[in-house]
């Protein structure tokens, strides 16, 4: 077995951003957020709690909410099950929607719609309603997303709802789907292949014209030990997978064993360590840290849990680390990343994830500094919930963290993101727990759309709404 390089991590504190001496220009503002309104998608959308979260706002979507050339669109099912896709124009109060031709099939969280648009031809994509098994695609006619305001929002705007990416299958076991537009226009998706504890991240792509398989790029084989035992099987979760502004592809990650026999106790999570890699060629070849070539995409050479150099933060599976949390990049296009778990300061064995997640868990601000290595601050927020946090970053590189319930957290560039406060404490939302956010509009208008659904019980619908805050200009 090869060993895993932990490359130099260090736990900061929260200490006050340092004084900024004869400085010849005005410093970056730090981060704030303004209230700008909320507007409400669907007063009765589908409400039920699976794997616990909620169908219509689950932390691997991407995208339920997203920004294009003026306009904002969302996708959610309705209290009868349709799918729906909206769109506003930015700064509007209200929406228009259209159903999209399909139902959810499951009680089942997992089946989330995501949306990307290609811009090679100006086409919106639906994938949906998938869990380890087939999916269900949508798309728009050409031109639909560059001329919003010239062509009407009706139903007849998108084809019919189809089980392939126009013919390509790509695999029986589909889950987790996320879309990501390279920076010539095509569009990609990325997917797992296989099923929890047991698959493989793979991508496909679309050029304008036709979906085309790449691959698979991750590996569910080897061995991982722990000091309670080993596993040979498992799957890569991703945080994201996001371009920077020079093309680089970018991804952070977890590993989840399929044998539970490597944690101290069953009712926990068999999560375990923070892993990155990128790509400097659209996905087709993957880098450690360091910049060696992990894995090539659609061969067997795929990124595993026995190569070198892929962890940034270690942690054994004995704290119910939380996979599919949040990743950006900076304007200099190095990595950020929050993931959650508890500390052991509140003990070395988790033995229920979700009741020791909500008592204890806390979130991390994970990054690469202008010096190369990695660092690691400790949000001074308890979670209060099993769930994930989002993480956004703004024009001045101040990062945001979006906590269950809405709560918004924020430290500035210029402390070294190292004095987190408490910005917006989530009131009058009523959220149910996780949120998303628009990662596509802070750069087109510097506002944080959040998309949150009301807490409700068993299966009566409840509001999904957006609420909106301006970030420093």
């Amino acid at each position: 077995m090869k060993r895993r390089t932990l490359l130099a991590t260090a736990l900061l504190g929260t200490a006050a951003a340092p004084a900024l001496a004869g400085t010849a220009r005005a410093a970056a503002p730090g981060p704030s957020v303004t209230r700008a309104g909320t507007t409400t998608l669907d007063s009765r959308a589908i409400f039920f709690v699976s794997y616990d979260g909620l169908v219509n706002n689950n932390s691997f979507q991407k995208n339920a909410l997203l920004t294009h050339k003026g306009y904002q669109y969302a996708a959610w099912y309705t209290a009868d099950r349709n799918a729906v896709v909206g769109r506003r124009a930015l700064g509007a109060s209200t929406w228009s929607t259209v159903k999209a031709g399909h139902t959810l099939r499951y009680d089942d969280s997992h089946n989330v719609i995501s949306m990307g648009v290609s811009k090679t031809d100006g086409r919106l994509h639906l994938h949906m309603d998938s869990h380890s098994d087939g999916f269900t695609y949508v798309k728009s006619v050409a031109g639909l997303m560059d001329n919003p305001a010239g062509l009407t929002w009706t139903a007849s705007r998108f084809g019919a709802p189809r089980s392939t990416l126009d013919g390509l299958a790509l695999t029986s076991q589909f889950t987790y789907p996320q879309f990501v537009s390279t920076p010539e226009g095509r569009l990609q998706l990325s997917y797992r292949a296989g099923v929890s504890g047991n698959g493989r991240n793979a991508l496909a792509e679309y050029d304008g014209t036709s979906w085309t398989a790449l691959g698979e790029w991750s590996a569910s084989t080897g061995t991982y030990t722990s000091e309670h035992g080993s596993s040979t099987v498992r799957n890569m979760y991703l945080h994201g997978i996001d371009y920077d502004r020079d093309g680089r592809l970018h991804s952070f990650f977890t590993w989840r064993e399929q044998n539970n026999a490597v944690m101290c106790n069953s009712g926990g999570l068999t999560n375990h360590d923070t892993g990155y890699v990128y790509s400097d060629d659209r996905g087709r070849t993957w880098r450690n840290d360091a910049g060696t070539v992990v894995g090539a995409t659609g061969t067997s050479n795929t990124v595993a849990v026995t190569d070198g150099g892929l962890v940034v933060d270690a942690l054994n599976p004995d704290h119910s680390l939380m996979n599919q949390e949040s990743q950006a990049t900076d304007s200099a296009g190095r990595p950020h990343a929050i993931i959650s778990y508890v500390p052991g300061r509140f003990g070395q064995c988790t033995t229920n994830y979700v009741a020791d997640r909500t008592a204890h868990g806390r979130a991390f601000h994970v990054r690469k500094t202008a010096t190369g290595t990695w660092r690691k601050t400790e949000i001074p927020l308890a979670l209060n919930s099993s769930q994930r946090t989002r993480l956004v970053l703004d024009k001045y590189d101040n990062a945001y963290a979006i906590l269950p319930y809405g709560r918004i957290a924020a430290a500035s560039a210029a402390s070294g993101h190292t004095d987190w406060t408490t910005l917006f404490d989530g009131a009058g939302l009523d959220a149910f727990g996780e949120v998303l956010v628009d990662e596509t509009r802070i750069a087109q208008d510097g506002v944080l759309s959040v998309l949150y659904q009301v807490r409700s019980s068993g299966t009566t619908p409840s509001a999904l709404r957006v609420i909106d805050f301006g970030l420093p200009a």
